[in-house]
């Protein structure tokens, strides 16, 4: 299964344009080193929540707005020679000290698929997901979402990734394991499901939500600690 390389960040609303002008210029640099899809995804749907939320996972101002983006590689060693050369890459390293964005709060982290249902294609609107899952309960999960994959994708999802903590590091001033206030022993899942537009997502929860396969199971994890949003994508590359 693919290889995620999962980015969050937070980013000024009045710099959406440059934004998308930064990551469109960074996909075409990306794409020569073994990347074979990378998608950005802008925050719509992001609201504030009890224990853990997008927005202050990445300290997130009033005036920003929280993306969430992926690259997709074959492997984790096509994922691994990538990074390696694009750090010696001078484009790329133009690229970065340009970024209309505070990089130092973005989360960065490697993610090896465990669950990809359906195809990959130009998607409408995009569900992102952190979740902490207690590494003991990794099968227990895979079964649990598994499940909920093929109920998400009856009701209009046209594809579901799962994808386990690989190269999960602690960061300075954010990180994912901070994000969803993960323990000792949890491991991070980045997840997505990808819609072929709002309208069909939101008539697609409010099924989901209602159909009691979404409850016959007993949770493997801490939902009260799942970081949750809507996002549209703004780049699919």
């Amino acid at each position: 299964m693919n290889y995620i390389a999962g980015f969050v960040a937070a980013v000024p609303a009045a710099s959406k344009e440059a934004y998308r002008r930064h990551v469109t210029e960074a996909a075409s640099v990306l794409k020569e080193f073994g990347m074979t899809r990378m998608v950005e995804a802008w925050g719509d749907d992001v609201r504030g929540g009890k224990t853990t939320d997008f927005r202050r996972a990445v300290k997130a101002t009033p005036d920003e707005v929280v993306i969430f983006s992926w690259h997709e590689y074959p492997d984790k060693a096509a994922a691994d020679a990538a990074y390696h050369t694009m750090m010696s890459d001078p484009r790329l390293a133009k690229i970065v000290a340009t970024m209309p964005f505070d990089g130092q709060r973005m989360m960065i982290g490697g993610f090896a698929s465990i669950i990809d249902e359906g195809a990959s294609g130009k998607p409408g609107y995009i569900d992102g997901s952190l979740v902490p899952v207690p590494i003991a309960n990794k099968a227990a999960y895979l079964a649990v979402a598994s499940k909920h994959a093929a109920v998400i994708r009856e009701f209009g999802a046209t594809r579901i990734v799962e994808a386990w903590g690989d190269d999960i590091s602690d960061g300075e001033v954010t990180d994912y394991r901070t994000a969803v206030k993960a323990t000792d022993g949890e491991a991070i899942v980045y997840s997505w499901v990808e819609w072929p537009s709002k309208q069909v997502r939101d008539e697609g929860w409010k099924k989901v939500i209602a159909d009691p396969r979404m409850y016959a199971d007993i949770m493997p994890y801490d939902n009260h600690r799942r970081v949750h949003g809507g996002f549209a994508p703004i780049l699919e590359a």
